[in-house]
């Protein structure tokens, strides 16, 4: 009996130095305050701002699409660079007008916030980032509508703090492929720019599918198409996550190159 003791308390003691020697989760919001002074002065002095948005899409992809999509590639692109955090995703963006109702706000859900009190938000948790130590402050933005304020906030954080070495950067590159560069992508494939659309077509909802199936209802899938449903640009009746993933392999890695390039100029 105390043979089998002793064997079951070396079981647990190994088990508890394994836990104890594995490597932090990239998720900012899951290390303690005390395991980040770690990770920053061991070098991981990036940090990753996924920003996603809470927007209607459609019959059949749930209001956190942008959300999940956009905290699911920040971490991959953060396990890639090798020395980057993932911060908590901005899920309150502008998404249109209230009174009256624009844009996606026409439909249930979608919640919208000033394009003012946005970069505002942006702002302050960049600066809160470079008080702890971070030195690369990355915006990967997943909706486009606020791509514009993403720039301009690295453009007025770039003036305030010339000359320290700590800079904020909107990544294009990031939006651009999810688009732009994965409906090219869908097209060689024979799909068409009608099929493939800009909203909830087949592009967005492959590429939801690819991130996680829960964010898709499929049994309702034909009912957004051939005629786009309210809400959907596109057709998204024969989206895959095998087509979905071509994208967000695309997507994470020109992210990197994008992200290796301009923290490399300094």
């Amino acid at each position: 009996m105390l043979r089998v003791l002793v064997l079951a308390a070396g079981l647990l003691a190994g088990v508890a130095a394994t836990a104890a020697d594995a490597p932090p989760t990239v998720f900012l919001e899951e290390h303690t305050s005390a395991e980040l002074a770690s990770a920053i002065e061991a070098g991981r002095t990036t940090i990753i701002v996924p920003i996603g948005g809470t927007e209607q899409n459609g019959p059949h992809i749930v209001l956190g699409k942008h959300n999940v999509r956009a905290k699911a590639l920040a971490a991959k692109v953060a396990a890639a660079l090798g020395n980057a955090l993932v911060a908590p995703v901005v899920a309150y963006v502008p998404e249109g007008g209230t009174d009256p109702p624009t844009g996606h706000m026409r439909y249930p859900g979608t919640i919208t916030v000033p394009p003012d009190a946005y970069r505002k938000v942006l702002i302050s948790a960049a600066r809160s980032f470079r008080l702890h130590g971070f030195r690369d402050i990355v915006l990967l933005g997943d909706h486009g509508d606020y791509q514009k304020d993403n720039q301009a906030v690295a453009a007025a954080l770039a003036r305030e703090w010339a000359g320290t070495g700590v800079r904020v950067h909107a990544i294009a590159e990031y939006y651009r492929a999810a688009t732009e560069g994965f409906a090219q992508s869908l097209k060689t494939r024979g799909h068409t720019d009608a099929e493939i659309g800009l909203h909830a077509g087949l592009a967005d909802t492959s590429l939801a599918l690819a991130v996680d199936p829960k964010l898709v209802r499929v049994d309702r899938l034909a009912a957004a198409g051939p005629v786009p449903a309210p809400g959907v640009t596109g057709d998204p009746r024969r989206a895959s996550a095998v087509l979905g993933q071509a994208g967000v392999d695309a997507i994470v890695a020109q992210s990197v190159d994008a992200i290796r390039a301009v923290t490399a100029r300094r």
